[in-house]
């Protein structure tokens, strides 16, 4: 197997689980979709490559510490110009954690305790910060970039205590980096954390801005589209109202006048009918450009609908989610459907049978669902994640195996037959080591 030095690089978003609870699919997918187009410029500019991305989690690599550490003050950066324009439910606050060392290569993937004890750091990390371990600072370049000591941790499975830095907020001389030169301020709430000290490298050219903004518009255009769909409703009604009006006074012949009362009929309507014509218009190319794939749509649509009509439209979902061409992405949807009818541990086998075939998305799902709020549901995740061999779930595994759920332990009778997803964790994890 081949192995490299490289810095390793965990970011997550603050509150996601949290939110995913709050918000549709939909909003979701939106949001990861804008956090995917803010990140991924300044990672590559600063030639960084995503390895993957787990949820709202990625794992990066970079050749350079010093270039790990610019991307996280970049983007930690970028994400502040970008909450500035946007409603604070549309704001994101991410970590950024970085450790460098020899890790293992397979495939399009990397393991071995630098990954580890970077997963691990993350998790100190708060919110708009980038953490980095004493291995990153002793090999990054110093000139370049400000830092300071936050303590010595001992992270879960590592040996010994991990000495931690950050580099602290803006404003600091730059040429003299040291933690003695750094002269912070109070009230700079009007400039970036960390000065543009990363951001300013970066080409604008290459922020890829119009990528963010199509993700943006399309958010407010959905929302627009809902306001201005029940307004079409209303035009349609009148539209409808004018053409029996119409109607009415043709049935026998054409009235009185020819040609010309007609007109005028038309004419006394013509703002209302080219109103709803031009809603028309928009509401279709909106509805197209801006809410995602015939199947997630329909799959949306069974979410927000009531229980009680909710087979109807799962129904005609299954038939457009069996035109998916991409075995894959076809079992992914049928997965996220069978979420949609609160059918989880059905899910689970609809992802793993994606997972099998090659589906990063289902494999992020599978992840995800061992924190999920039902104690069988987290139990058959981990099941899931023994079954498929999946190295990129050992940290959650692990987590699991630890702390369980609030409700281990329910259900059975007299004791037997209960479930404990800690248990199930802790026998996935037993079948790694195997």
């Amino acid at each position: 197997m081949k192995t490299a030095n490289l810095a390793i690089v965990f970011t997550d978003i603050k509150g996601f689980t949290e939110r995913t609870s709050r918000q549709s699919l939909e909003q979701n997918q939106r949001l990861l979709r804008v956090h995917g187009a803010l990140l991924s410029p300044l990672i590559k500019a600063f030639d960084g490559r995503i390895i993957k991305s787990i949820g709202d989690a990625l794992l990066l690599t970079f050749e350079s510490p010093t270039q790990a550490v610019l991307s996280g003050v970049a983007i930690q950066d970028r994400l502040w110009h970008h909450n500035r324009g946007v409603p604070e439910s549309e704001q994101l606050h991410v970590r950024f954690a970085i450790n460098v060392g020899e890790v293992r290569l397979d495939g399009n993937d990397v393991f071995g305790e630098p990954v580890n004890i970077a997963a691990r750091v993350e998790g100190l990390a708060e919110a708009g910060e980038v953490y980095f371990t004493e291995a990153v600072y002793l090999a990054m370049n110093k000139a370049e970039i400000p830092s300071r000591e936050v303590g010595a941790f001992e992270l879960k499975g590592i040996p010994g205590k991990i000495r931690v830095f950050q580099v602290p907020r803006a404003p600091y001389r730059v040429e003299a980096p040291s933690a003695g030169a750094i002269a912070e301020a109070p009230g700079t709430e009007s400039m970036p954390p960390y000065g543009n000290l990363g951001l300013s490298r970066v080409p604008e050219s290459s922020l890829e801005g119009g990528a963010v903004d199509v993700a943006l518009l399309g958010q407010r255009a959905a929302e627009l589209g809902q306001r201005a769909a029940a307004g079409a409703v209303v035009l349609g009604r009148q539209a409808s109202h004018a053409g029996r009006s119409l109607f009415a006074r043709m049935r026998d012949g054409v009235p009185p006048g020819g040609a010309g009362a007609v007109l005028r009929v038309l004419g006394a309507h013509r703002r209302t009918l080219l109103i709803a014509g031009a809603l028309a218009v928009v509401l279709g190319v909106g509805v197209v450009a801006f809410s995602g794939s015939p199947a997630t749509r329909a799959i949306s649509e069974v979410e927000r609908a009531p229980k009680s009509e909710r087979e109807a439209l799962a129904k005609e979902a299954r038939k457009i989610i069996g035109e998916e061409k991409d075995q894959g992405r076809r079992l992914y949807l049928q997965g996220q459907l069978d979420e949609a009818m609160e059918n989880p541990r059905r899910s689970l086998d609809d992802y793993a049978r994606a997972v099998r075939v090659g589906n990063g998305d289902a494999e992020k799902r599978v992840i995800q669902m061992l924190s999920h709020p039902m104690c069988s549901v987290r139990a058959a995740a981990a099941d899931a994640v023994r079954s498929l061999k999946l190295q990129s779930a050992l940290g959650e595994l692990e987590d699991l195996a630890e702390d369980g759920g609030p409700d281990d332990g329910s259900g059975g009778f007299l004791g037997v037959g209960k479930c404990d997803s800690k248990v199930a964790a802790q026998n996935a994890l037993k079948s790694f080591k195997d």
